[in-house]
Formats: C-alpha cells, structure tokens, sequence
C-alpha cells in the first residue's frame, strides 16, 4: 500500500515497501515502477555509488537521461534505526531542499529514500586543503547555519541528547558482547566514557557557541563538487539537526583526518583553519544580515571554540563507533576507527580544555 504520511514526513509519498540490501535489483525495480511508471524496467540502468560506511546507494536512470533523471535510491544500514532518527531525517531533507541547499526527496520506503540526483563528484580529500575548494565549503555551511527554525522557536542542540542515547546502548551492549567474544575491548569502559561526557558537558556548556541548523557528519563522502558550476553540495541529513555552531566546524575538520584510515597529521594547519573560518565568517554573517566584515579578534574567537568542540566530535564518532562494531553488517573496522577517534580526543583534551576565549 502507498500512502502520504503526514507529520515529520509533511505529505512525503511512502511506499509500504522492502528492499533485500544484499539483493536489491528486484526490490528497487518495483520501488520505480511505482515511483517512475513511465520507465520501461527493460531500460533502467543501476550504478552503485559509494558512500558513507553505513549505507548503500544507487543510481537509477534510463538512458540517456543519466544526469537529469537519475533517481537515486538509498537503502539504510542494518540497524541504523538506532542511531538515526528517520522522521527527522526527511524533514532536514525538506528544510535544506526548500532552501535551495539539498535535492529534492521523492518518497521514502520503509528501509530507505529515492531524492534527486546532485550534479557533481565526490570530493576527493586531498582536495580539502585547496583554498578554492575549502573556501566554498565554508561558504555553503556559513548559508545552512543561518537557516531558522520555523515559527521562531528557540532550537535545541542535538549534541549531549544524542551522545546520551549513544552511551545508553553500549551500556545495554557491554556486558554481552564480551561474553560472546571472551576478550575484553581494546575500547574505554562505559563509566569511564559516561564520565567524559560529563567532563566534556560541563567545560563546553561555558562556552557560547550559537545553535544553528548543522550537518553534523560532514566528511568528504558527503560533499558533492560541481567542476562545471564551481560550488558544492552536501548530502547526507542521517545526523543534520540544530547543533553547536563550532562542533560542526570542528567535525569537519576532524574528517580531514579520514575514515579508511585515519591520520591526524591531515589535521588543518592554524593557518588553514583560521582562512577557513574567515570565508565561514563573511558567508554566515551576510545570509544572517550582520557585518560582512570579519575581524582577526571574530576569527580567533570561533578558532577556540572550534577547537573545544573537535574533543566532543572526536568523543561523539568515537562512541559511535563502538556501536556500530556490535551492531553493523558492514565490512569496515569500527573498533579501530573507535580507538582513533578517541586516542586523539584524550590526546588533545588537555590541551584544548586549556584554551582561553578572549
């Protein structure tokens, strides 16, 4: 059965549908029989994507309509429910689409979301420490942080919530994924993880760092490079939410690290991340109507604070992926990635707690 779910969903067409993930062609030729009827099945052609770690993606097109009529077709993680909010997905989809930031999402299906194909290529990560391309990406989340939330509402940062739910389910998942394996984890323990949260919670909540409408999980995957158009897009609303200002800078730059393999030497230099922060500067101050003219005294400041809440990105990937090492399907190791995010995060702390905003 096919329905406009209401809600979170705001009439967004649903199709009471599920597709096998490790055979999907059959399921996504129903899904656009229902969705593109006017395709001939005989004529579509799939491409996989890649993407993040914990999805899959596909392209579907007729050809030769390959750019302009792609659909692509997003099967979530086994799981994933757990750390994502899908409601509230589809509204951020919505929300950046309706502000010219986003593709446009067609339906949803219960394992997964069909939206518009984004022109462009993923980012490649060397490309990162280009001036020209950082540059943009500053740009476009200066614009996406001054989106506001409807009726004027005072938003919530998604951040202590999220890292609260995070640390309950490995809490629940401690005692027995141990048995099972008979070893003990390489990983923190869950009281000495709740009590850095708290260490974490009460040093950043002094810190004034403005909730703004975030990505929250800005990695290069999630970055799409229009050579042609010069800009970029991001994709990927699983974690967008009203978050810290200065941990969605500070997450990304964490992502300059890696995912495969991540190596903190990629870390922004002082002097990249403070001409990063000054195109972030002029674009969030004129799409908010304030003083496009940005001061050293401005930089240095969300300099500090970009730096405290990198520590609570690194924390925040870190728990989750201790998670994701006991609950994911996918062929990737989550419990290194977990003790990379976190070695750095201890390594860093002290250092970056000692920081003082002038």
């Amino acid at each position: 059965m096919d329905s406009k779910n209401g809600g979170a969903r705001n009439q967004l067409l649903h199709f009471d549908l599920h597709i096998d993930e490790h055979k999907p062609h059959k399921g996504i030729l129903d899904l656009l029989g229902r969705l593109r009827p006017n395709w001939d099945a005989q004529d579509i052609q799939m491409k996989r994507f890649t993407e993040g770690i914990t999805n899959q993606l596909m392209g579907c097109f007729v050809a030769p309509l390959q750019e302009p009529g792609c659909v692509l077709v997003r099967l979530y993680g086994q799981m994933t429910e757990l750390f994502v909010n899908r409601d509230r997905e589809l509204e951020m989809f919505q929300v950046l689409h309706a502000h010219g930031c986003g593709p446009q999402i067609f339906c949803s299906f219960q394992n997964g979301i069909c939206y518009e194909f984004v022109r462009g290529t993923v980012l490649e990560d060397e490309l990162l420490l280009q001036p020209s391309i950082y540059r943009l990406i500053a740009a476009e989340m200066g614009r996406i942080h001054s989106i506001q939330p409807k009726c004027g509402a005072p938003a919530e940062p998604l951040l202590w919530t999220k890292m609260s739910h995070f640390l309950t389910l490995v809490q629940s998942r401690n005692s027995s994924s141990e048995e099972q394996r008979g070893t003990k984890s390489p990983v923190p323990s869950f009281e000495t993880l709740s009590a850095e949260m708290e260490s974490l919670k009460r040093h950043l909540s002094q810190i004034d760092s403005p909730t703004v409408l975030c990505h929250n999980d800005l990695l290069t995957k999630n970055i799409i490079y229009d050579h042609k158009e010069g800009m970029v897009k991001f994709i990927d609303y699983e974690y967008a939410d009203y978050n810290y200002q200065a941990f969605d800078i500070g997450n990304h730059f964490n992502e300059f690290a890696g995912v495969s393999d991540v190596n903190y030497s990629q870390y922004p230099s002082r002097e990249l991340q403070r001409d990063w922060l000054t195109a972030y500067l002029q674009s969030y101050n004129h799409s908010t109507g304030r003083e496009v003219t940005v001061t050293e005294a401005e930089v240095t400041k969300l300099y500090v604070q970009v730096c405290k809440f990198s520590l609570a990105s690194n924390f925040f990937w870190g728990v989750w992926a201790i998670l994701q090492s006991r609950f994911s399907s996918i062929d990737f190791d989550f419990e290194r990635y977990a003790t990379a995010r976190l070695n750095y995060y201890f390594e860093k702390k002290e250092e970056y707690f000692g920081l003082q905003i002038i």
